[in-house]
């Protein structure tokens, strides 16, 4: 291990638990010498690499150097990071990384470029065996920007930068007009960033993150002893279903929430709670300018979301509130491919489902939010639950046409025989009406009946 504790090695013993870090590959050091008069210029190449314990669970961990070579990747750099995956995907355990570099190494040229290569070749080989957690705590850009996209889980720093291209090199842009490598612009727009904040909240962040997933796709999901009363009484949850936020703390053990992505495409919300001491993922509807639609960021979120949790058995709530679909021309061009993806994401997917429609579900967007004719197991709804074709205003209008029928007659004949989650359950679509009171006694039953569910 390093005699000066580095930037590196602080930000990493910052996230473990205290003395659990063992580093490995410790004497590694830069093989290529040109452009440096014959003389190495760097043990560690760059980068920390090693393990340790974070509440009891073992990561692998590494973390570039800005002090050594700006951190830039070189051939060694990136077989140390390599070795790492290696020995993570082995154990069974995370792979937590720390960004922070000036890219590729120029003095070793191509060589640079095939470890960049070489370390995108191994995330993409534990996509799925182990989580990847990356946090951004400089700069991290061109090529090796990519990892982030690639990881399972992304954090930045504040004052970091991420960036596949400069805010200078786009044209008519500039850092100052909009700084598009920014943490606040990356929340926000790029889909990839969970959480943003200093180095100290980063660290306190990811150790949450660890403690609320499993290990490895060989866990079977994630548990720990609930403390919570298993039949406690959902208080309020009725006037909570339109924010699904408030709604999922309310059922979760202990009120816990962990949101994936809130920054992006809040009109869907994901994120992990708890149930009975099982971590459950939620996928929830929001609504956008007043009301619940799927958008093509949304429910790319959502299918990215139940990949995660499908790959390491991790059970999905789905929590629907849908009238219909964003209106636009873009929409019109790549939404589709989107519902399609987030269709195939529910369809395919092998983990306990369960889904409840709480305010409205019209037409068929409340379908693919995870019907019982989509992939779910087990569907719950209210009593007062909108649910059907259309709402019963526009569905009379429809059905009235040039006749002389009393619209209000038509409207009330429509809602009645036609609306409602007791009429969908009369069906076969729904399981149970719930009482608001017993949302989450009946959510921990129905995952526990699931718990050996078996797909053939």
């Amino acid at each position: 291990m390093s005699d000066v504790k580095s930037i590196a090695l602080s930000r990493i013993e910052s996230i473990l638990d205290e003395n659990s870090f063992v580093e490995t590959l410790s004497l590694a050091k830069q093989r290529s010498t040109d452009f440096t008069d014959g003389k190495a210029q760097a043990p560690s190449d760059g980068v920390i690499t090693g393990h340790g314990i974070i509440d009891g669970d073992p990561v692998f961990i590494f973390a570039e150097d800005p002090e050594v070579l700006g951190g830039t990747v070189g051939e060694i750099h990136a077989k140390k990071i390599i070795a790492l995956y290696d020995l993570a995907m082995k154990t069974g355990s995370p792979v937590i990384g720390l960004l922070d570099s000036k890219g590729i190494r120029l003095s070793e040229s191509v060589d640079a470029l095939e470890a960049v290569g070489s370390i995108l070749k191994k995330a993409s080989d534990a996509k799925g065996i182990v989580p990847e957690v990356m946090a951004v705590y400089g700069e991290c850009g061109g090529g090796l920007s990519v990892l982030t996209a690639m990881s399972d889980f992304c954090f930045m720093t504040k004052d970091s930068k991420l960036f596949l291209n400069s805010p200078d090199a786009i044209p008519g842009n500039n850092k100052e007009k909009l700084d598009t490598s920014s943490s606040d612009f990356q929340f926000e727009n790029s889909g990839k960033i969970d959480f943003t904040g200093s180095e100290a909240e980063v660290a306190s962040k990811i150790r949450e993150l660890i403690a609320t997933i499993p290990l490895s796709d060989r866990d079977g999901g994630r548990f720990e002893e609930c403390t919570d009363d298993l039949n406690r009484a959902s208080v309020g949850i009725a006037e909570k279903r339109s924010d699904i936020k408030a709604y999922v703390s309310e059922i979760s053990d202990d009120n816990f929430f962990f949101e994936t992505k809130p920054g992006f495409a809040k009109e869907m919300v994901t994120g992990f709670i708890k149930l009975d001491g099982e971590t459950i993922g939620v996928i929830g509807n929001q609504a956008k300018d007043g009301k619940f639609v799927l958008t093509r960021d949304g429910s790319e979120k959502a299918s990215d979301f139940l990949g995660f949790c499908d790959d390491f058995s991790i059970p999905v709530l789905s929590l629907v509130n849908a009238e219909g679909y964003e209106i636009s021309e873009a929409s019109e061009r790549r939404l589709p491919d989107a519902l399609a993806g987030l269709v195939y994401s529910f369809a395919e997917a092998s983990v306990p489902m369960v889904t409840v429609y709480l305010n409205k579900a019209y037409g068929t967007s409340y379908l693919l939010m995870n019907a019982k004719s989509v992939g779910a197991d087990m569907v719950y709804a209210y009593e007062d639950t909108e649910m059907g074709s259309m709402d019963a205003h526009n569905a009379a209008a429809i059905i009235k046409g040039d006749s002389d029928k009393d619209l209000s007659e038509i409207e009330k004949e429509f809602a009645e025989k036609a609306l409602g989650a007791e009429n969908a359950a009369a069906h076969g679509y729904i399981d149970r009406i719930l009482t608001f009171a017993d949302t989450r006694k009946y959510l921990i039953d129905a995952f526990e009946i699931l718990a050996t569910k078996e797909v053939y």
